[in-house]
């Protein structure tokens, strides 16, 4: 919903640059040139119910839950501007060394850090003479569950997508001055407004707030059905990729299977190893071609099929795991 927000901003007309911020559950975005399986674990996500999007911008993927702020600069875009991240995170940088995180700093191509670990990941995205510039400021993310929702997966994958680069991370809390260490996420970013605006009381800015209608509410919804709650956008849009899951089963065998995925669909589908079965396995990997290589598409396609008539003693739900998880 927040990117889709971003989305329509970008595209409405405005004469003052806007700023939005946003707090949201957890939730993985990933930029837009990645490959979706390659960024995360999707077990671990699926388990704890975490969302998965993929945004406009390009970049690395980027974990959210209710310690972060994220916020977007959404401006009339001159030829210089894009790729200037430092312009676009000063205003923020100035108002965290305010609130007494001093040390902080712009660091690469588009990172915040601090001590040399990263709090902030910012990118940009330009279309028709608009850009936004957006990011993300950990403030008390929670730092033992991103490790495990952002991880490479241990299967073999070979694709052209952008490559996430894992950095030292930690959040801005412990950083900032003593009256400052106890703000909600909520009180937080009501600080950064306050600087970003250079006032005492945000009812002083109420004049300045851009209001949506229950029309452009509309609009927006239609842009979370049709491109960021979408599936297809999600993981169809990945670069064409192949993947092999391989594992050793104690009754069955090793099964090895090779994946060839196109535009989030399965183009070819081999299996290899030293199973036995009473059907040849080529017959199942022909019944999976085309279909969407997702967790829920597969799951259905196998209700119609017995998996251990091709792979003795392989039940369907293992089957499943081993094609994707």
């Amino acid at each position: 919903m927040n990117l889709a927000t971003e989305q329509y901003l970008l595209e409405k007309d405005f004469e003052e640059p806007l700023v939005l911020f946003y707090i949201q559950e957890p939730c993985i975005i990933i930029g837009r040139n990645q490959n979706a399986i390659e960024e995360i674990d999707q077990k671990f996500v699926r388990e704890r119910g975490i969302t998965v999007t993929r945004r406009l911008s390009g970049g690395g993927a980027v974990y959210d839950d209710l310690g972060n702020v994220s916020f977007s600069f959404v401006t009339k875009a001159g030829r210089e501007d894009f790729g200037n991240f430092a312009e676009f995170t000063q205003p923020i940088l100035k108002a965290i060394h305010e609130m007494g995180a001093t040390g902080a700093e712009v660091s690469g191509r588009n990172d915040l850090l601090i001590e040399g670990k990263k709090f902030s990941g910012n990118a940009m995205y330009k279309k028709r003479g608009k850009l936004f510039s957006h990011g993300t400021l950990m403030l008390d993310v929670d730092l033992d569950v991103l490790p495990q929702a952002l991880r490479v997966a241990k299967d073999k994958i070979e694709s052209k997508g952008t490559k996430s680069v894992r950095s030292h991370v930690t959040n801005l809390r412990p950083y900032l001055a003593a009256e400052y260490q106890g703000l909600s996420t909520e009180a937080f970013r009501d600080e950064l407004l306050k600087r970003l605006f250079d006032v005492n009381d945000l009812r002083t800015i109420a004049a300045k707030e851009l209001h949506l209608s229950a029309e452009d509410d509309a609009a927006i919804a239609q842009l979370v059905t049709e491109i960021y709650g979408n599936e297809e956008w999600i993981y169809g849009e990945a670069p064409a990729y192949s993947i092999q899951r391989r594992r050793r089963y104690p009754a069955v065998g090793i099964i090895d299977a090779r994946i060839e995925v196109a535009k989030g669909h399965i183009s070819n589908l081999v299996f290899y190893g030293d199973y036995f079965g009473q059907k040849d396995s080529s017959e199942l990997a022909e019944k999976l071609v085309g279909l969407p290589y997702q967790r829920q598409a597969l799951a259905t396609a196998l209700k119609d099929i017995e998996a251990d008539l091709y792979f003795s003693h392989l039940d369907n739900e293992t089957l499943l795991d081993l094609l994707a998880d």
